[in-house]
């Protein structure tokens, strides 16, 4: 008998013993669970890529790989997905909802394969991009996979991408009520119980799928273990504002590189315009490689220093007012890195270089406060993550996710 016979004869058994409710949470925590394995298989896949590139790397010294590494990375996509995995479509979140719009929800199932080797091999080679947007993809194209499969409706295929979206996107963070929070506001799903249940078992799920296989040096954790002050609030207004003027400095500079790289239209010209220009700005400044978040991570566990390891900047990383101009220019170049590297033809998204483009800004505020020695020393560590998620939330203009995702972090 042939699958769809096999499927056919499930169908039927399931409507006699199954009501929709159970079977709708069943799939979705079987999506995130697949959606978890995803997350792992590509963390995993770019974590030894770049350890395999980088391992011998000195701290002291700078290294000229990183001038060809995303150039060689943004070739190795382009041949992955135009010649092996045969995908033109655009990826990332727009795409979504586009399918849910106009296309009944109905994804490509070979973008699960297109999105996690693109991306894995673009970050691992240097791409400063974002691995959310791929793996959102990867587990949107999941539950729009089985819901066709399954020849569900309309509603619940959509809920089943939104359970594919929560998922992932717990897997990669390991931050289940922000997930859930992120299909509600971005994908605009109903808020209703009958949706509420399946995404969260469907992020719960992703959540503990990677919790449990992934190394802990690989999750997106960052321990802060300074205490919140009041008398800092007049600062974080500060901040919020800045937040918001550097969001729109990220989306008009975004769209300033896109226009600019749109001139050329010779494929491989420019890969490799966009990949040698992007390997330039990573030799300058090796915090620009892959996503970002381990500069992050320097900041709040007190090694800011080491942002400037493999840099010619490295004998500045004691002087302080240098210092800090050099973290505004890591904070201002992030997003042309970005750009260059998806330009190119890598695969990415911009929710990690948003969230760290503020890290940096949260940083260098406070540390230019602090050396100015106006009032009392502030928090670093505080002020880093708060300032990941205003210009998180300034650019994805998703306020809530950027609360919880940050704050679940």
């Amino acid at each position: 008998m042939s699958v769809k016979t096999y499927i056919g004869r499930f169908l039927v058994w399931r409507s006699k013993h199954l009501s929709d409710r159970y079977f709708i949470i069943i799939l979705s925590a079987l999506i995130g669970f697949l959606a978890g394995m995803a997350a792992y298989l590509l963390k995993s896949a770019v974590f030894y890529i770049e350890e395999l590139l980088t391992a011998e790397f000195r701290l002291q010294t700078q290294n000229y790989w990183y001038v060809l590494y995303p150039a060689l990375g943004i070739f190795l996509t382009i041949i992955l997905i135009r010649f092996i995995i045969r995908d033109k479509d655009i990826h990332g979140i727009p795409r979504i909802l586009y399918v849910i719009s106009r296309l009944d929800g109905k994804m490509k199932f070979r973008r699960v394969f297109s999105s996690l080797f693109g991306s894995s091999l673009t970050a691992g080679f240097g791409g400063s991009i974002g691995l959310e947007s791929p793996i959102i993809s990867s587990g949107a194209s999941l539950g729009s996979g089985i819901a066709q499969g399954l020849r569900l409706n309309y509603r619940y295929t959509t809920l089943l991408i939104g359970c594919g979206a929560a998922g992932a996107i717990a897997s990669i963070f390991t931050t289940p009520i922000a997930a859930v929070i992120f299909s509600l506001e971005v994908l605009m799903l109903d808020l209703t119980t009958a949706s509420i249940i399946p995404l969260l078992m469907a992020s719960v799920t992703g959540a503990i799928t990677t919790k449990l296989l992934l190394a802990e040096k690989m999750l997106v954790h960052f321990k802060v273990t300074q205490e919140f002050a009041i008398s800092d609030i007049p600062f974080f207004i500060v901040l919020g504002v800045m937040a918001g003027l550097l969001s729109l400095y990220f989306n008009r500079m975004h769209y300033a590189v896109v226009n600019l790289a749109a001139k050329v239209k010779h494929t491989w010209v420019k890969a490799a315009v966009c990949g040698l220009a992007l390997g330039l700005l990573i030799f300058i400044f090796p915090t620009l490689y892959g996503e970002g978040y381990d500069s992050i991570k320097l900041i709040v566990s007190g090694r800011s220093a080491e942002l400037l390891n493999n840099s010619f900047f490295y004998s500045f990383r004691d002087h302080a007012w240098v210092f800090i101009l050099l973290v505004v220019g890591m904070m201002l170049l992030k997003v042309i890195a970005t750009t260059l590297t998806t330009e190119g033809g890598g695969i990415g998204g911009i929710f990690a270089p948003s969230a760290v483009t503020g890290g940096f800004m949260g940083f260098a505020f406070a540390r230019l406060v602090i050396d100015m020695k106006i009032v009392a020393p502030l928090h670093e560590g505080n002020f880093t993550l708060v300032g990941m998620a205003g210009v998180l939330g300034g650019v994805l203009h998703a306020p809530l996710t950027a609360i919880f995702l940050i704050a679940e972090m």
